[in-house]
């Protein structure tokens, strides 16, 4: 059974908790599936805990849902809207800025993909540590000369095509996904309202 993600992105009120303001401290900016729309376990685990299979340490996992959520993603998240989601959490642009890129899983090293390209086509795939075990290697062969850790890859084998893809943060949360749209917003947002007062809210179905 799939997972998929759901929620948004909040920002603080610079006026919340004065006498100036009377409206709620959260306020939504906007809905997180115009930037992000994959199905990305190894980012879901090292983000939020969820689908961890690689085992990182997640950065923000099991929070819930913050008490003072915004009215613009409550009924999303909170299961107005029809959705009966779980593993709610949330995790503030500061957090996202400082995880370091080479945060990575304590034992898998990356991700490979075996596509058989003859008929009839199949798909497998592995998260796989440094060395490649023996059930791996009897599928792909060896792993090409000079594959790098910090690089995705990809290349021809007699029985179809492979590609490996590091579980380094900076790749899994990189160029080649869809995160970079929403790191995007929320440092722009973060450039007003400050990294601790932008925040990305989650849950997953």
């Amino acid at each position: 059974m799939s997972t998929d993600i759901h929620g948004g992105i909040e920002f603080r009120h610079p006026k919340a908790g004065t006498d100036d303001y009377d409206g709620e401290p959260w306020v939504m900016a906007m809905d997180l599936w115009p930037l992000y729309d994959e199905q990305d376990y190894a980012a879901f685990g090292l983000l939020f805990g969820v689908r961890n299979r690689a085992g990182y340490r997640p950065l923000a996992a099991g929070r819930g849902l913050p008490d003072d959520l915004s009215g613009g993603l409550a009924p999303s998240l909170r299961g107005a809207d029809g959705l009966e989601l779980d593993d709610a959490s949330w995790v503030t642009w500061s957090e996202l800025e400082a995880l370091p890129p080479t945060a990575a899983p304590g034992h898998f090293a990356g991700r490979l993909t075996w596509t058989q390209t003859a008929p009839p086509r199949s798909l497998q795939q592995w998260l796989v540590p440094a060395e490649w075990p023996a059930d791996v290697l009897a599928v792909t062969g060896p792993p090409p000369p000079g594959l790098r850790e910090d690089r995705s890859t990809e290349w021809s084998v007699p029985t179809g095509t492979c590609h490996y893809e590091p579980l380094t943060a900076g790749v899994v949360l990189g160029e080649e996904s869809h995160w970079p749209h929403v790191f995007a917003v929320m440092r722009a947002m973060a450039g007003r309202f400050g990294g601790d007062g932008v925040r990305l809210v989650v849950g997953f179905l």
